[in-house]
């Protein structure tokens, strides 16, 4: 049986959405902090269990059966080396023969402090006798697309990134490609540099958003401290506008660019665009509005 974590947030269904593609419903297991959140994946006829990083003496029963595990990294950084001991724990204790875990791209050499977990999570899944395959995911587009109605309004797009090129790609892909390997054959453990096929820097976002809202947009690059100031200006949480500002800052140096082109090669497609997908978001957008 395959198993997806966090199976009701934003990854984890996109990936139930593509092992239901793959495989039949009844070898699904999603693995949800709230069932009550599932019951829509019960009605396709996946089987849903509760499953709560915080909760860890439940976990090995919630495992029960799984062969294959796709472990999505926690959304709480503080505490995800715990959640993250926790979940690997049970999956040994739970016999799993392989787990697929969600990285960030380039893992022992990003600057981001949000690369440090992951890289703690990929060398206790090393440790751990596991069969093994890292997923190291780029950006999303989709991170694009949370200022962009400011953005538009504003004719600015702020950001600390310069001219760094960012090769991020859409959940979607991400989330084919973890059923690919979640499904395929099994190999040596493997650590896989996914990114979008074509980089892009933030003059290149705003250029996007301006095209598809009929109005000029512009980016505006900023110090590290200023950009978390207009953050905090614009109603950010201060910690969370620090984390923001701090990763924007970091990517300037090209981390978040890939130029192995892995992630189309698993999905066998190119990976959906930027522009791409901008467009498709602003035009869903306006479409709710006018209905």
């Amino acid at each position: 049986m395959y198993a997806v974590t966090g199976a009701t947030g934003q990854f984890g269904r996109l990936a139930i959405a593509s092992l239901l593609r793959r495989v039949d419903a009844g070898e699904i297991v999603a693995l949800v902090r709230d069932p009550a959140k599932a019951l829509d994946l019960e009605r396709l006829g996946v089987t849903v269990r509760a499953f709560d990083y915080d909760a860890p003496e439940g976990l090995p029963a919630s495992l029960d059966g799984v062969t294959r595990l796709l472990f999505v990294s926690s959304d709480t950084p503080d505490g995800r080396i715990a959640q993250h001991k926790a979940v690997i724990d049970a999956a040994v204790r739970a016999g799993i023969e392989r787990i697929a875990y969600t990285s960030i791209l380039h893992a022992d050499t990003n600057p981001m402090s949000l690369a440090e977990s992951h890289l703690e999570t990929e060398r206790m899944i090393a440790a751990s006798g596991l069969s093994y395959a890292i997923l190291r995911n780029s950006w999303y587009i989709e991170n694009y697309l949370i200022g962009a109605e400011a953005a538009i309004a504003h004719g600015v797009l702020l950001g600390s990134t310069g001219s760094g090129p960012i090769s991020a790609a859409t959940r979607a892909d991400y989330a084919e490609a973890a059923a690919v390997i979640l499904t395929g054959a099994s190999g040596p453990d493997r650590v896989y540099e996914l990114a979008g096929d074509e980089a892009f820097t933030l003059s290149d976002v705003a250029e996007a958003l301006g095209a598809a809202a009929g109005r000029a947009v512009q980016y505006r690059d900023l110090p590290e401290d200023e950009y978390r100031e207009a953050l905090i200006g614009a109603g950010v949480p201060a910690g969370f506008a620090a984390a923001l500002a701090e990763y924007s800052a970091k990517a300037a140096g090209g981390i978040l660019a890939d130029r192995s082109r892995t992630l189309s090669g698993l999905i066998g497609r190119p990976t959906e665009t930027m522009r791409e997908t901008i467009l498709r978001a602003l035009v869903r957008s306006a479409t709710v509005e006018n209905d």
